[in-house]
């Protein structure tokens, strides 16, 4: 048995770990921070000994630099710093973009000692190098000695709304304790290749290597693997793990809070997305096998027609169905009965919206959230991805490729 609490400040609660954000002169403005305060535009993470560090990266055959960096380490490394810039991307930038990394890392050793294997993440725009000078100006400005959850989380943002950060402080049968808290970033290019995102997780557990790598990917394929913006996949998404490991550990709490926290995050991730209003759950059950029904359902959270038709608030099952049909998966449409919360609004029996049924849907299509169920009745296996709506403005004119 264990207990699973959730704590402010984030970052701050986990034991052996440090982290603070300073701004540069990247980011000029402070629309999002809330405060009369620019954001920061650089932050770090670090620990007091070299930890062990998983990944997640993302699926875009040009990766950025930072992640082509991070892998030149070989498998199974230790970490203690972690180095983040917001505002470019370090993407498409060839060998010139790793070397602009080492030589940051470089001037971080004269600032601080004892740096072992530091990595990097970048977000931004794409195809620009690294202003190395205004980077390095950072350190100076750090309080490597700080624990500034807030400034780290708001220094990683872009097009962001507000920042994302969560711990969770989890506490065991016998008496003992772990903490684990994430800071995160992501509203646009969002796809279930992972997000256009960034999200550091660290703990103070002391979680084997092997079970990091397992319960990370687990949890991720769970969370920012269901999730879809605008269907864009970015060449710099990144879920990383890192544990000092000085707390207690138990596999199935740790599985437990991480999958929450990840779970969490994405859904402040949907919640933010550029140009979306509502977070809509695809759930697709009765499918042939698993696989189907994952298929059918990220068809649905991915396809820009269906997204364009929940910003217009139209309860016109149509989209949804045709984008059942193409997705390839096994059904037919005498099985089929789609349905928006528990309105439905089309089965065998009745085809057609009748006047009634369509204001039902249309109430509930213009609140924040919902669920569009799709029964294909030809199985038992069932998958829900998340979503949101996007205007057609968004997905006409939004051509800047940021991350």
């Amino acid at each position: 048995m264990f207990n699973i609490f959730p704590l402010k400040n984030g970052l701050a609660n986990v034991d052996g770990f440090w982290c603070d954000g300073v701004n540069v002169g990247m980011k000029t403005s402070s629309a999002n921070s809330g405060t009369n305060d620019v954001d920061g535009d650089v932050a770090f993470i670090r620990s007091d000994e070299p930890c062990d560090v998983s990944t997640v990266f993302t699926t875009n055959r040009f990766q950025a630099a930072p992640i082509r960096h991070y892998k030149n380490y070989g498998s199974n490394f230790k970490t203690n710093f972690l180095l983040m810039n917001s505002k470019n991307a370090n993407a498409m930038t060839g060998q010139k973009g790793i070397e602009d990394i080492e030589n940051i890392f470089s001037e971080l050793k004269k600032s601080i000692k004892d740096i072992h294997n530091p990595i990097m993440s970048s977000t931004g725009v794409i195809g620009y190098r690294l202003n190395q000078e205004k980077i390095c100006s950072a350190f100076d400005k750090f309080n490597f000695n700080a624990k500034e959850s807030d400034k780290a989380a708001r220094a990683i943002m872009t097009t962001d709304k507000f920042k994302k950060e969560l711990c969770f402080k989890v506490e065991l049968e016998n008496g003992e304790f772990f903490h684990i808290a994430a800071i995160c970033k992501g509203a646009g290019m969002i796809n279930p290749a992972m997000a256009t995102m960034l999200c550091f997780i660290v703990t103070d557990s002391k979680i084997p290597k092997k079970d990091m790598d397992e319960l990370l990917a687990n949890a991720v394929e769970q969370s920012f693997n269901t999730i879809s913006v605008d269907g864009d996949t970015s060449t710099n998404d990144t879920v990383m793990l890192l544990s000092s490991a000085k707390k207690a550990y138990n596999k199935d709490a740790f599985d437990e809070a991480l999958c929450r926290l990840t779970k969490h995050l994405s859904q402040e991730i949907l919640r933010d997305g550029e140009g979306s209003n509502k977070v809509v759950a695809f759930e697709v059950k009765n499918a042939l096998n698993k696989e189907e029904a994952k298929k059918a359902s990220m068809a649905l959270s991915n396809s820009l027609l269906v997204k364009t038709a929940l910003f217009g608030e139209d309860p016109n099952w149509g989209r949804i169905a045709s984008t059942i049909g193409a997705s390839g998966v096994t059904c037919s449409e005498e099985d089929l009965v789609i349905s928006y919360d528990n309105v439905t609004v089309y089965s065998k029996e009745n085809p057609s919206l009748d006047k009634e049924t369509e204001q039902k849907a249309f109430e509930v299509m213009k609140k924040d959230s919902y669920r569009v169920t799709c029964d294909l009745k030809v199985g038992t296996s069932s998958f829900t991805s998340y979503g949101c709506d996007l205007s057609y403005e968004y997905v006409k004119i939004n051509a800047d490729y940021r991350t």
